[in-house]
C-alpha cells in the first residue's frame, strides 16, 4: 500500500509507493549524445559571448581571453534584461511589468568532457565562490527582489548547451514556491518559536535513516517527503537564511559534499540528468529567523503527467529511504 505524507514546509501531500517501489535499476535514464561543433563556452571562444562580467583568473591575463577557471557572463538569450524601468501598470483586473531582471551564465570549467561533480574539490569552490560573488554583487540593485541560482543536466532537464554551466537570475518579484516556503516557515515560527527547517535537520540526524553523507558543516539527505525519485536536500547544518552570507570555510566543506552528492547520483543512477537549485531568503538586508537555505537536488527519473498536474499531488515510486540507502552505499 502507498502512504500519503504531508509536507510541513508547504503543507503539499506526496504520494509515497512502498510495496512496488523502484530501485536505481528500475528507471530508464537518458543517454547523453554529444553534439559536434564549435562550443561558444570554451577557451580560445570567449569572443563568441557577450562580454565577462566576473571571471577567477590566474595572473594579469586580461578579460575576454583564455587563463581562466569560471567565468560569469549575460546569458546571450536572457529571460529577463538589466536595461529598463519596471512600469508596473494595471490593465483592467490584470497586473503587468516590463521584464526587467538579470540573466547570467557561470560557466564552472574551461574544461568541455567534465561535469561538475568530475572537478575537484577546489575547482567546485570556485564555482560556489563565483554563485556568492554574483548575488552580492546584484543585491545592490534595488529593483530585484530575489536572485535564482540553478543548475540544469542533461537536455531533458532543460541544458541546451553540453559546457559545463550553471545560471543566474535575479527577479524583480518573489517567486510562488519561495512565497509559500517563507509563508508556512513564518507561520511555524510564529506558533513554536523556531525553525521549521531547523527541526527537521534535528529530525533527520536523530533518526538517520534518509541521510546520505555530511560534513562539519553540512548534510546531504533524502527529504521524508520526497516528491521525486532521489531527490535530495542539502543544508547547512548551523541556522542561516541568506546563501549570500556563506563563509569561506562553509564554502570548502559545501564544494565537498555537493561535488561527492552528484558523483553518488552519477554512479548510483547511471549519469541521469538533473536540476539542482538553490533555496535562499529575499534580498531584505536581513538575518531571518524562520528560514533555512538550502540546495534542491532533483535527477530526472519519471514525468510529471496528468494526474500531477490535475491534483497537485506528486507521486513518488521511490521511497526516500531507500534511496537513501542507494546512494549511501553506491561506491564512489
Amino acid at each position: 500500500m502507498a502512504e500519503l505524507r504531508k509536507d510541513p514546509i508547504t503543507g503539499r501531500w506526496v504520494i509515497i509507493e512502498i510495496d512496488k517501489a523502484k530501485g536505481p535499476g528500475d528507471y530508464e535514464v537518458e543517454e547523453h549524445v554529444k553534439k559536434r561543433g564549435v562550443c561558444p563556452f570554451c577557451p580560445g571562444n570567449e569572443h563568441m559571448t557577450p562580454p565577462e562580467i566576473y571571471a577567477d583568473r590566474e595572473g594579469d591575463n586580461k578579460p575576454n581571453a583564455p587563463n581562466w577557471q569560471t567565468r560569469v557572463i549575460p546569458n546571450k538569450f536572457p529571460a529577463l534584461r538589466v536595461e529598463g524601468n519596471l512600469d508596473r501598470i494595471g490593465i483592467g483586473m490584470y497586473d503587468m511589468m516590463n521584464g526587467i531582471g538579470a540573466h547570467e551564465v557561470i560557466i564552472e570549467t574551461p574544461d568541455h568532457a567534465k561535469e561538475l561533480g568530475d572537478l575537484t574539490d577546489h575547482e567546485v569552490e570556485k564555482v560556489i565562490w563565483a554563485y556568492r560573488n554574483r548575488s552580492l554583487d546584484l543585491r545592490g540593485d534595488k529593483r530585484f527582489k530575489y536572485i535564482l541560482i540553478f543548475r540544469n543536466y542533461g537536455v531533458s532537464a532543460g541544458a541546451s548547451l553540453e559546457h559545463p554551466h550553471s545560471q543566474l537570475i535575479a527577479l524583480p518579484i518573489i517567486p510562488k514556491r519561495v512565497g509559500e516556503e517563507l509563508g508556512f516557515s513564518e507561520r511555524y515560527y510564529e506558533y513554536r518559536e523556531r525553525c521549521v527547517f531547523c527541526d527537521m535537520l534535528h529530525q533527520e540526524i536523530d533518526d538517520r535513516e534518509r541521510v546520505i553523507i555530511e560534513n562539519k558543516n553540512f548534510i546531504a539527505f533524502a527529504p521524508f517527503v520526497s516528491r521525486f525519485p532521489f531527490e535530495i536536500s542539502i543544508f547547512p547544518k548551523l541556522h542561516s537564511s541568506d546563501f549570500s552570507y556563506i563563509q569561506k570555510e562553509e564554502i570548502v566543506d559545501l564544494a565537498r559534499i555537493l561535488r561527492e552528492t552528484l558523483l553518488r547520483i552519477k554512479a548510483a543512477l547511471r549519469d541521469p540528468s538533473y536540476n539542482f537549485i538553490i533555496h535562499t531568503a529575499p534580498i531584505d538586508g536581513k538575518e531571518r529567523a524562520d528560514y533555512h537555505w538550502h540546495i534542491e537536488i532533483m535527477p530526472r527519473m519519471g514525468r510529471t503527467a496528468g494526474f500531477e498536474w490535475g491534483t497537485g499531488f506528486y507521486l513518488n515510486q521511490t521511497p526516500p529511504e531507500l534511496a537513501a540507502w542507494a546512494l549511501r552505499e553506491v561506491s564512489v
